[in-house]
Parts: structure tokens; C-alpha cells; sequence
């Protein structure tokens, strides 16, 4: 899930080499993905109204079923 996001945010970015995505277990087999992008980035992750944010975190809830476990993607 974490090549997914990484995947997916250097596809959109304008510098892919600042794309940082980190991922967290939590005690109840919850997943958290931390993702960091330029902070010029930040508006082409987030897109207009949240929608590419919304779309990610889509993709991920569905890759997560299949694995299982619980997914959350925050953007700093």
C-alpha cells in the first residue's frame, strides 16, 4: 500500500524527489500512511475540493480489504 501511494503522488508532483511516505502500524492492526510532499505539491495532492485526496484514500480502502487491515492516509 505504501509503493501505491508513493506511486501514485510522484505521478502527479512536480518533484517527485521530495515525495515521502512513511507508514505506521497502530496496536489494533490499523495502518497509517503519512505522506509528504514539496509544499508546493501540497495543492496537486490535495486537488480541488479534496477530490485526488478522496481518490487516493479510495484506492488504499480497497487495496486494504483485500489485505485485511484498516487504512488511513494523512497528507502533512
Amino acid at each position: 500500500m505504501k509503493g501505491l501511494v508513493e506511486y501514485i503522488a510522484k505521478s502527479i508532483v512536480t518533484v517527485p524527489d521530495a515525495v515521502v511516505v512513511t507508514e505506521e502500524t497502530t496496536a489494533d492492526n490499523n495502518v497509517i500512511l503519512k505522506l509528504q510532499v514539496a509544499p508546493e505539491d501540497r495543492g496537486r495532492v490535495i486537488g480541488k475540493q479534496g477530490r485526488v485526496a478522496e481518490a487516493m484514500r479510495t484506492l488504499l480502502r480497497v487495496a486494504a480489504i483485500r489485505g485485511g487491515v484498516r487504512v488511513q492516509l494523512e497528507i502533512l
